[in-house]
């Protein structure tokens, strides 16, 4: 019965993200003190990433490097390249403009797994993409982000890997390593983990929400419109680019979803950490809006479902358990 319920609160994330963003827009007072909290709810999210993940996820890229190789070098180019043009187009200001290139300079997010899930895409190649772009993340977004932005706002970029190495690397690594040593004594609780994602992101959110109450009405609807450009090219992209190289149906499906769905999460804490909480806006948008047009793309490819070949493109349990929101 419970792992009903935390299923239930997991998948209706979208909707306690609006609510609590709606409270803490009114009551901006009860969520703008704690910013110090945004840190490390994404470490305890990152560690439990990496709880359920094995070391056999990451053979997997053994097995199909071309899926992998291309999926992480998209992942790489086409939302930084995108993020870059969306800001020129929009002509955003300085610091809206570092928090849509910082977005896309972040790796995939671990709600691209629930959503490749729904699709009928292939959930294993999800998580090793999530997993391969989220380990590379230390040394590709502080440089990429850098060479986007770096001659109009200063990027401290050997603070920012640091960052990256902290909030990221080192949970997931330790959280491997927790899962490799005492997998049977975590199996029972494994379905906790992602309605604890859910409801750390939607803390996230309300706490940036609430920290730019005041700006909100101004910049919100302009935030907005370049997180759905943003989002919209990255899936695009993804699908198209992958199809014209000749991957399978199944294959483009889930490289389009892992393109398009960044580590918002991730891309917040940095804003606040090196930039400005307005820097933060687009992140916190991006979270509660990629999950949506996600749900509603999954939506449409679960009615026109593919024959998967293999059984490696069939989830596993621990597959499914994999699911995080981020």
């Amino acid at each position: 019965m419970y792992q009903k319920i935390l299923q239930k609160f997991t998948s209706l994330f979208p909707l306690w993200a609006v609510l609590l963003s709606a409270v803490a827009y009114v009551y901006p007072e009860y969520f703008a003190p704690h910013q110090g909290l945004i840190v490390p709810f994404l470490s305890l999210i990152m560690l439990g990433m990496g709880i359920t993940l094995s070391v056999d996820s990451f053979l997997a890229v053994l097995k199909r490097p071309s899926a992998v190789i291309l999926g992480t070098l998209m992942q790489y180019t086409i939302m930084p390249l995108a993020a870059w043009i969306v800001c020129l187009v929009l002509k955003l200001p300085p610091d809206l403009a570092a928090g849509v290139i910082l977005l896309g300079c972040c790796p995939g997010g671990t709600a691209s797994n629930v959503i490749s899930y729904l699709a009928k895409a292939d959930v294993a190649l999800s998580i090793v993409l999530t997993s391969v772009s989220t380990l590379l993340a230390f040394l590709a977004t502080p440089f990429l982000t850098w060479v986007l932005i770096g001659q109009t706002v200063e990027v401290d970029v050997m603070g920012m890997l640091v960052s990256v190495v902290n909030v990221v690397i080192v949970p997931v690594v330790l959280g491997l390593a927790i899962n490799h040593f005492f997998e049977k004594k975590i199996n029972a609780v494994k379905d906790v983990f992602p309605a604890i994602s859910a409801a750390a992101i939607v803390i996230i959110i309300a706490v940036i929400i609430g920290t730019n109450s005041a700006n909100l009405g101004k910049s919100g609807p302009l935030v907005l419109l370049a997180v759905i450009l943003h989002n919209g090219l990255g899936l695009a992209g993804g699908y198209g680019v992958s199809k014209a190289l000749g991957f399978s149906e199944t294959e483009a499906r889930t490289i389009a979803i892992e393109v398009g769905m960044q580590n918002s999460g991730l891309s917040v804490a940095l804003a606040i950490k090196h930039f400005t909480a307005t820097a933060a806006l687009p992140g916190a948008i991006f979270s509660i809006w990629h999950n949506l047009s996600g749900a509603f793309l999954a939506g449409h490819w679960s009615k026109h479902s593919v024959s998967v070949p293999d059984e490696s493109k069939v989830p596993s349990k621990k597959g499914i358990h994999s699911k995080k929101l981020g």
